[in-house]
């Protein structure tokens, strides 16, 4: 299948999302966030991810805007009212915005929350993450509030974030409905392939945040030896690889150039030597933390 920057992943619950993703975590909110997601829209992204946060160690809620073809998708972490303001001057029409959030513990509150502070009637996307503090009880609870506000047009589709193997379990047996994404942290330095395979297996979605390692590989040689030989930046080589390994990539920059730069991956396709030599790379490389592993 040829892919495209308007290119969507179908869900398992019938729904469609943008196979090209742009994040916001850790944008300031304001200025910078606003303009960011203004110069992604005017590139052609259609799914916009940031998500409301309590601090720094994401112990809170997450919402997220998709883009499709005439109109957007959103997902938000703390500056979910910059992100608003953006979609609010960019003209795209609201029946075609995915938004998602996501927390432990008032899911339900989280997301009225949300939908005020993005001055949004719903959301396409809602997602719930595995954090410190939480456990099965507090998960089951949260998970059965998302099937609610699903169930109340509230939310188009409902997923989770940062979960492992035993926690997709886990709600396959509390819940009556499938989580349709499961966005977790997956580069070439990263590939989680039992649990990306898992979840493929169970119709599940997988989004990969930080799919540039926050910066931290851009200059391996492997890497950047891949990149000469095709003519692109490693950053591109990065997201082609989730591309192609059927995940949904979302890029974060405030940087108008590697915005751009970022979407411009889909008049390439990698060898299935180089993916083999990009995925040969992994070292279980953690940027921050490691949800999944939690019990």
């Amino acid at each position: 299948m040829t892919l495209t920057l308007q290119s969507t992943r179908k869900l398992n619950d019938g729904n469609e999302i943008p196979a090209l993703g742009f994040g916001v975590y850790q944008s300031e909110p304001g200025d910078e966030t606003e303009q960011a997601v203004l110069l992604a829209l005017e590139a052609g992204y259609r799914h916009i991810d940031t998500a409301s946060c309590k601090n720094s160690k994401n112990d809170g809620n997450r919402s997220a805007v998709t883009f499709t073809n005439d109109g957007f998708h959103l997902v938000g972490y703390y500056n979910e009212e910059s992100v608003g303001a953006a979609l609010k001057k960019c003209n795209i029409p609201r029946s075609q915005l995915w938004d998602t959030d996501h927390g432990y513990d008032k899911a339900k509150e989280a997301c009225y929350e949300s939908l005020r502070k993005l001055g949004l009637d719903y959301v396409d996307l809602y997602l719930i993450h595995s954090s410190p503090g939480t456990g099965k009880q507090l998960r089951s609870e949260s998970w059965k509030a998302l099937e609610e506000l699903k169930k109340e047009g509230k939310v188009r589709s409902i997923g989770v974030s940062n979960y492992g193997v035993h926690h997709m379990k886990e709600v396959f047996e509390v819940g009556s409905i499938k989580p349709a994404i499961n966005q977790i942290e997956v580069t070439p330095y990263q590939v989680r392939d039992e649990l990306c395979r898992f979840c493929q297996e169970n119709g599940v979605v997988v989004e990969a945040f930080s799919p540039l390692t926050m910066g931290l590989k851009l200059k391996e040689p492997r890497l950047n030896k891949i990149a000469q030989k095709y003519g692109k930046q490693p950053a591109q080589i990065l997201i082609r690889w989730s591309l192609q390994r059927g995940l949904i990539p979302l890029p974060k920059s405030v940087n108008k150039q590697r915005i751009t730069d970022n979407a411009n991956v889909f008049d390439f396709e990698i060898s299935a030597e180089d993916m083999e030599a990009l995925t040969n790379m992994d070292e279980y490389l953690v940027t921050e933390w490691d949800p999944t592993k939690l019990p």
